[in-house]
């Protein structure tokens, strides 16, 4: 078992750096593959009953005290599966925050998360619970979670995350079936109370292999109605595995300023009247972002399936810093195709994780970009 690089960890300020070659913006730890949903879209292929392949709690208490050993600490995300379904994820979150960590969670929509359970978890110590809501009415956001009732579920959690003042954050994956309920969303959201809207563009792995994606037009039609909501809805809003809405999102900003006076927006991608967020730019697949398995296997992202280490018989920290691949993907002069070519690709560079699903190379454009750079010529 790998030795800890330190013991106690001494407080350190609170983030948030752009240097991510040496600490991760985000860790998710996939606390199991239990979960009594079957999303059709599963990354993990859940199943009702844990793997036996899962981390012990020992070794889960282990693998906190190693992310805590980070030159800056990052925001730790116990997702799954289903993190209810482990019956030590309340100490878990415990440990976690008094070793310094900043930690959120991803229930899944199931009975497990009664109000009581919402309660133990803000006094464990979560900073944020994000739920799930993959349409604006139940037809649509049951049928892509397989359980009839889901949608429902979802909406009563967020009203008991918001009784216990919870902080709550709104996850959707965005597909051609829903894709044009975005406006209807944007607002049903905005009478919940969420702080962040993250809207989760498909990659091909797991059972999303079988859904539809959006392609790049279809993409790009999206990211135009999520920046209009960016600017007008009280929360803020996020793309996953969609780094080129930042691309977006700068030329709106640059459209606007040659058209008007300045008014002070920010460079991040975000207005800065907007509600207040992390500075995301730059953060992709292994850079900034570090998934760890139920079974301890290391990866770049959830959604890039590449293993770079095995812990405990390697030092997380020591995986991200130095593994040839997680280097090799903050690296943005690796880059190929019109990719290679941009002029954002430092703030963008395409998701990793959609460019080797489809097409098996790492380092390929983005599959579902409709950008093309000035000049670019296809080889």
């Amino acid at each position: 078992m790998a030795a800890t690089l330190g013991s106690q960890v001494a407080a350190r300020p609170q983030r948030r750096v752009l240097d991510y070659s040496s600490s991760p913006l985000l860790v998710f730890y996939e606390v199991t593959q239990a979960c009594d949903l079957i999303c059709q879209h599963c990354r993990a292929c859940a199943q009702t009953a844990a793997h036996p392949a899962e981390l012990k709690r020992d070794e889960s208490l282990l693998l906190i005290d190693q992310l805590a050993e980070f030159p800056t600490p990052p925001i730790l995300v116990l997702t799954g599966g289903d993190p209810l379904k482990r019956r030590d994820i309340f100490e878990l979150i415990e440990h976690a925050t008094r070793r310094g960590l900043e930690v959120s969670i991803t229930p899944s929509a199931t009975p497990l998360v009664t109000a009581d359970a919402v309660r133990r978890l803000r006094d464990a110590g979560i900073a944020r619970m994000a739920i799930s809501i993959d349409g604006a009415d139940a037809e649509t956001h049951d049928r892509t979670r397989g359980v009839r009732g889901s949608f429902a579920r979802s909406l009563e959690i967020l009203s008991a995350a918001r009784d216990v003042g919870l902080s709550v954050q709104v996850n959707t994956t965005v597909t051609p079936m829903n894709v044009d309920q975005i406006d209807r969303m944007a607002e049903m959201l905005a009478q919940n109370g969420i702080v962040m809207w993250s809207v989760f563009f498909l990659i091909p792995v797991g059972r999303a292999e079988q859904i539809a994606r959006l392609d790049a037009e279809q993409s790009e039609a999206a990211f135009a109605n999520l920046w209009r909501h960016a600017k007008q809805q009280p929360y803020a809003i996020k793309t996953t595995e969609a780094p080129h809405y930042r691309r977006f999102s700068l030329q709106q900003q640059v459209s606007k300023s040659q058209r008007e006076p300045s008014n002070g927006q920010a460079s991040n991608g975000q207005p800065s009247n907007g509600p207040p967020s992390y500075v995301s730019a730059g953060v992709n697949d292994g850079k900034g972002v570090m998934f760890i398995s139920h079974a301890g296997l290391i990866h770049p992202s959830g959604f890039l399936p590449i293993t770079c280490g095995v812990f405990p018989l390697q030092h997380v920290v020591q995986v991200y810093q130095d593994s040839p691949v997680f280097r090799a993907l903050r690296d943005a002069e690796r880059l190929e195709g019109k990719c290679h070519a941009c002029e954002f690709r430092k703030i963008c560079g395409g998701s990793r994780a959609r460019a080797y699903a489809v097409t098996g190379e790492l380092f390929a454009e983005e599959p579902d970009c409709a950008y093309i750079p000035a000049g670019y010529q296809p080889g």
